[in-house]
């Protein structure tokens, strides 16, 4: 199918030629009014200072139903995770599975190893809550199988072997604002619980806490209570945790709102979080770890003698598993591990430019436009990353002929029920039938996606907008009402 550049009158014509059978004047009469309504909300005053970017096809008739600047670049905020998820699903197949590789530095001596145990990680994003249930539970299982390999001691502590991902753990282009939120941690080859931690604080309503455990692991990072007294003025000074300018540990800022109190925190190092989390996973299962011992084996030499001599594998969730933690919530890490990964599978190289070429090469093979993207990161919190809505639309089509479409369609978002989309479009027509990516950065909303109208045929759509500065509710209620008009269509009757 043939979707750039093409105007509709034209390849409504087309499509009737090629179908067999003319529309009736009643089908053609809804296209008018939809085109009309879309016009017509677009263009309210509010949206005077905004850009949208508008296309809705029939992929099975060929038939383009609306188009507003279709080859235009916008920024997609994590539409970019429809090419990212497209990409890994047709270039390492839905059974793809992450692996890590456990060896020893030394001999095993009886039940001790004499040397390190070497973790070589390859960017796991599974090893979380979110995944797991407990991001420790799989560091558990490392611990069974030490013991199924008779050790119960490791001298030289635990290390990280040579860095598969060796540039920087976060995306070109990020927000400095994003950096201290959970959606905004860094990645690496050893990961732990997608970036971040919790901590939980007790106390009395009004003082500082008394005390502070943080989860998944409670020994990284230190968390250290601030030397200053809680402020004497009654308005609210919320807690919080500042990582202090050694960047070793956080502080302590703030008192209690309630007697326990929630706080979030991104792991100042993530591989030394994993390594943290699983000598607390060792120890808790009586293996005896020397202390001090955590490090890194040269990060940058990849020379195979630093992996130690094998020991074991362990295997993530396949990636069919993996693609519904990435595009029901909107998973900004879990996109940035596919986009390296893809880097290192295909080119040999962990990085996020070699994942650039692998991502720009599968787009140019479905067709894309050249000039219709411009990559920067898998997820799409980057500022100059730029997609078109025409080049959406044909992932979606070209991942729609693809033997596991199934796997790709059912991981998006549903209207009305789950991901991002759960508590849009509820109680209308859309409900349910509409799976679809959302994407939301500072003035730019995304959605696109699939739609099946009334007489069960399925559209593509991708609704892009920019630089608005009305409300972001405003700009939702264009895409969840244009979205409510595809799945009220009915095309074989016009209705």
């Amino acid at each position: 199918m043939k979707v750039a550049r093409i105007v509709v009158p034209a390849l409504l014509c087309a499509a009737c030629a090629t179908s067999g059978a003319n529309p009736s004047p009643r089908a053609i009469n809804a296209r008018a009014a939809l085109r009309f309504s879309i016009d017509s909300m677009v263009r309210q005053t509010q949206f005077r200072d905004a850009q949208f970017g508008v296309l809705i096809v029939d992929p099975e008739r060929g038939d383009t139903l609306y188009s507003l600047n279709a080859g235009k670049l916008f920024m997609p905020a994590s539409n970019m995770k429809i090419v990212t998820g497209a990409t890994s699903l047709v270039e390492l197949g839905p059974d793809y599975t992450f692996h890590t590789d456990f060896g020893a530095s030394g001999p095993v001596v009886h039940d001790s190893l004499q040397g390190a145990l070497i973790v070589n990680g390859r960017g796991d994003p599974t090893i979380s809550d979110h995944m797991r249930g407990s991001a420790m539970s799989p560091l558990y299982e490392v611990a069974d199988s030490l013991k199924a390999h008779g050790i119960t001691t490791i001298v030289r502590g635990i290390q990280a072997g040579p860095d598969v991902f060796p540039d920087t753990t976060i995306g070109f282009g990020w927000s400095w604002d994003d950096l201290g939120e959970d959606y905004g941690a860094g990645v690496d080859a050893l990961y732990l619980n997608e970036g971040f931690g919790t901590a939980i604080a007790y106390g009395k309503a009004g003082m500082q806490p008394d005390s502070i455990r943080t989860f998944p692991v409670g020994s990284y990072p230190m968390i250290l209570f601030s030397a200053s007294s809680p402020p004497a003025s009654p308005d609210t000074f919320a807690l919080r945790l500042d990582f202090d300018s050694t960047r070793t540990h956080f502080l302590v800022r703030g008192r209690l709102e309630t007697p326990v109190d929630t706080l979030i925190y991104v792991f100042p190092d993530q591989r030394e979080a994993y390594l943290a989390a699983l000598t607390q996973a060792l120890r808790s299962r009586g293996i005896v770890v020397a202390s001090g011992a955590l490090g890194s084996v040269s990060p940058r030499v990849a020379d195979k003698s630093m992996h130690g001599t094998p020991l074991f594998t362990i295997h993530s969730p396949p990636l069919r598993a993996i693609l519904p933690a990435l595009e029901k919530p909107s998973q900004n890490q879990i996109a940035e591990i596919l986009f390296k990964t893809l880097g290192l599978e295909k080119t040999g190289v962990g990085s996020a430019d070699s994942g650039r070429v692998v991502l720009e090469r599968q787009l140019a093979a479905w067709g894309a436009e050249p000039d219709g993207y411009l990559i920067r990161d898998g997820s799409g919190l980057s500022r100059y990353g730029y997609l078109s809505p025409e080049t959406l639309v044909r992932v979606l089509d070209k991942v729609r002929a693809d033997t596991a479409f199934h796997v790709f369609y059912d991981a998006l978002p549903i209207a009305g029920l789950d991901g991002s989309l759960r508590n849009r479009m509820k109680g209308t027509p859309a409900a349910g039938k509409v799976h679809a990516k959302t994407g939301s950065v500072a003035n730019a909303r995304s959605l696109s996606g699939y739609v099946l109208t009334a007489d069960n045929h399925m559209l593509i759509f991708s609704l892009l907008a920019n630089n608005w500065i009305t409300s972001q509710a405003a700009v939702d209620s264009v895409h969840n009402r244009i979205a409510v008009m595809l799945a009220s269509l009915d095309l074989r009757n016009g209705h």
